[in-house]
């Protein structure tokens, strides 16, 4: 199997749906995946959770979807350098899950590895654990975040193969 398309658009033909949700790789606005942004961009699915450490800034990076309307939830450890993104949360018209970074990174890895939620010191006894079940081990508390699972994850690459290998 083939796994090299000669542009975004059609790598991601049939993947891209209303609702899903999408991880986006990168840190701030280095090494992300910004062809394949454009791509979902142009494809004009809706209603999108994107799980990545940021929100972009505006018009760059993920504030091109913001700017188009098409995220309805960020899963990010830091969005402040984003004035749509604050418009638009501010609005009551997108929704936030903040998570530390670290937690953010253990949720990823818990999604992918199987591992339906996991218990963390972070966050416990904070606003980070409102709504959330915490419970006691050795005398401290702890907060139990949930592995994400993504239906779709996007990574920005210098180079890939046939077999589907990167590098970055």
């Amino acid at each position: 199997m083939n796994k090299v398309y000669p542009d975004a658009k059609t790598a991601l033909a049939g993947l891209l749906k209303d609702g899903m949700l999408i991880m986006a790789g990168g840190f701030g606005l280095c090494g992300i995946p910004e062809t394949l942004i454009m791509a979902i961009r142009d494809s004009g699915v809706k209603n999108l959770t994107i799980v990545s450490n940021n929100a972009g800034v505006d018009g760059i990076g993920l504030g091109i979807l913001l700017d188009t309307k098409q995220v309805k939830k960020m899963i990010s450890s830091y969005v402040g350098e984003n004035k749509t993104f604050a418009t638009q949360y501010l609005a009551g018209e997108l929704e936030i899950e903040f998570n530390p970074q670290g937690t953010l990174a253990e949720r990823i890895r818990a999604g992918g590895a199987g591992i339906p939620a996991f218990f963390t010191r972070t966050g416990a006894g904070t606003m980070i654990a409102e709504g959330k079940e915490e419970r006691e081990f050795d005398g401290q508390r702890y907060v139990m975040e949930k592995g994400i699972v993504a239906d779709l994850s996007i990574v920005h690459a210098w180079l890939g193969d046939t077999e589907g290998n990167l590098v970055y």
